[in-house]
């Protein structure tokens, strides 16, 4: 009789409670896209407190004197003191000119719109910023609407709205039932404490994959991370245009590109992916299925943005004007 540890552990062991170690190829594939996810970040958080320390130690310029207010004109009285005087009227209208750039600091926040640099068209259906109320649709423009460039600012905000908006966790919500209802994976196993495993999973996803895709990358390589609606010519034509916005895009210029935002900075999400998920998972080939789906689901996304001003204005019958100074 062999002694106990002579038993192969397979002979007493539960088959795929150890799973065999993935190939050496597979590991490095995942480790190189950990380690650029990381170089992006780390690189964007440079560029961004550069950015910003050179904004806080320029300095700030005069204020200028509002159009129509008089200057204070300084009078002498007969004893020869000088005093400034200024008349209601034109403290009236300094009380004016202040009022507006009072109300516009105190209505600033992280869900306010670009001004438009061009009269908005007459009669187009106009983008909202939810779809159907409730999901977000911030990022999509009006069909020709021109807007001032990005600022990192923004292209923070916007990731931060789609993060941890309050309908943020709608499709996380979704992605989370259905993994469970499919068993994607065993290790989560099922019941409350299941659901709640894979739910923070697919937060993380999101969350991660948002502020690759809208923020780190595109603050890197200066891309315009908003959709820009076409508005016109046929069905094919606009699904085609919607389509190859995952893997076309504008610069902060105004050129188009190669969307490196979507492309980067969806792989990157993916392969951070792989240090929260089962040892089971972390493999090339479920992180680059995991990378392609994301994009797919992008790309899905741009379709529905593309069509949901007019499904808004002739199916629903909604309001389609958005006001400007909502996001």
């Amino acid at each position: 009789m062999r002694p106990l540890s002579c038993v192969p552990r397979e002979s007493f062991v539960p088959r795929g409670l150890f799973p065999p170690r993935k190939p050496f190829i597979s590991r490095l594939c995942c480790a190189v896209l950990q380690t650029a996810a990381f170089a992006c970040l780390l690189v964007s958080a440079a560029v961004g407190f550069a950015q910003a320390t050179a904004s806080t130690g320029a300095s700030l310029p005069d204020r200028p004197v509002p159009l129509g207010v008089p200057q204070v004109a300084a009078t002498v009285d007969s004893t020869g003191s000088s005093s400034g005087g200024i008349t209601a009227d034109s403290s009236d209208a300094v009380a004016q000119a202040d009022a507006p750039g009072q109300a516009q600091s105190g209505s600033q926040d992280t869900l306010k719109r670009p001004e438009p640099q061009n009269p908005v068209p007459g009669g187009q259906p106009q983008q909202t910023k939810r779809i159907l109320g409730i999901i977000p649709n911030f990022r999509s423009v009006s069909a020709d609407v021109e807007l001032p460039p990005q600022s990192i600012k923004d292209k923070f905000l916007t990731a931060t709205d789609d993060s941890f908006d309050y309908s943020s966790i709608l499709i996380p919500g979704v992605l989370a039932a259905y993994s469970m209802a499919t068993d994607a994976y065993p290790e989560f196993h099922q019941g409350a404490a299941g659901y709640a495993r894979y739910l923070w999973h697919a937060a993380v996803d999101q969350t991660s994959e948002n502020y690759l895709v809208e923020f780190v990358v595109p603050v890197v390589t200066r891309e315009d991370t908003r959709y820009y609606t076409l508005g016109h010519g046929g069905f094919a034509k606009r699904a085609g245009y919607a389509l190859s916005r995952a893997i076309i895009t504008r610069t902060d210029s105004g050129n188009e590109t190669f969307n490196f935002s979507e492309v980067v900075g969806a792989g990157g999400a993916a392969g951070l992916s792989s240090l929260y998920y089962p040892t089971r998972e972390r493999s090339f080939g479920n992180t680059a299925s995991e990378w392609g789906l994301d994009v797919g689901i992008d790309a899905a996304s741009f379709v529905v943005r593309e069509f949901w001003p007019d499904i808004n204005k002739h199916l629903l019958h909604q309001k389609t004007a958005i006001d400007s100074t909502e996001r």
